[in-house]
């Protein structure tokens, strides 16, 4: 027989089992006005540095398009390559260079068609001021002191990237005479080395002629080479080539 307090602590037991535990509730966080407030300017400090960005990256956009018109005005000297229509004007230029530059191949062997390809690069197609004023297709240069040149601003790629400066560039009386002495250049070379430019005298394709420029250091564009041959390839110009 269970005693009185025996039946009064089960009772409990069972009463502390059957009870849930209170757990009060964690109260809802609310926003303030001046948090709402600081979202709405965050907000629009957001979207206005988008606008921001949109617009340096369309005003750096205009200025380099802006440059490359610059450098490659109708007064530079520069070549462009992103400008290869073949317009009435361009055909008139090379049609007038392609007796010279066959008579050119016959006495010296340099391929018509890579000093055509140097000259339409060069000169872009005579248009330069320093071909059309100058009639120096080649961009050949000279010294300071020399009577017969003339001072230009060009680019120049050094250490991995393209420079502005200013050099003197040789002055003649007309195409033919810069390209008589262009030809004159590669095939007796420099005064302080004849085989200076072997490599193109030597070359046996228009392919291997234009590396051989490249090779020799005629110019400093890393792509000289390879603007040549695509030039030769565009226009056809092998046709003009006489047999070696």
């Amino acid at each position: 027989m269970k005693s009185g307090d025996e039946v009064v602590r089960k009772t409990t037991n069972k009463k502390r089992k059957t009870q849930k535990k209170y757990r009060p509730k964690k109260p809802k966080k609310t926003r303030t006005a001046r948090q709402k407030k600081f979202d709405a300017v965050k907000a629009a400090f957001l979207q206005k540095v988008g606008g921001v960005s949109l617009f340096i990256i369309i005003l750096a956009a205009l200025m380099g398009a802006l440059l490359l018109r610059i450098v490659f005005n109708e007064n530079s000297i520069f070549f462009n390559p992103f400008d290869t229509q073949q317009s009435p004007e361009r055909q008139s230029f090379v049609s007038a260079i392609i007796p010279t530059a066959q008579k050119l191949q016959r006495q010296y062997g340099i391929l018509a068609s890579v000093s055509m390809a140097q000259a339409m690069v060069e000169s872009d197609f005579g248009q330069s001021q320093l071909a059309a004023d100058y009639h120096n297709l080649f961009g050949v240069k000279t010294t300071a002191d020399d009577p017969m040149g003339v001072a230009f601003s060009t680019a120049e790629y050094f250490d991995d990237e393209w420079v502005e400066i200013v050099d003197y560039f040789k002055v003649y009386p007309d195409w033919d005479a810069s390209m008589t002495a262009h030809a004159e250049l590669i095939y007796y070379g420099v005064s302080w080395d004849e085989n200076f430019y072997s490599d193109v005298i030597e070359g046996n394709t228009y392919v291997e002629q234009a590396r051989g420029l490249q090779i020799s250091g005629y110019a400093t564009d890393p792509d000289y080479a390879q603007k040549l041959i695509n030039m030769i390839e565009e226009w056809e110009l092998t046709q003009y080539d006489q047999p070696l």
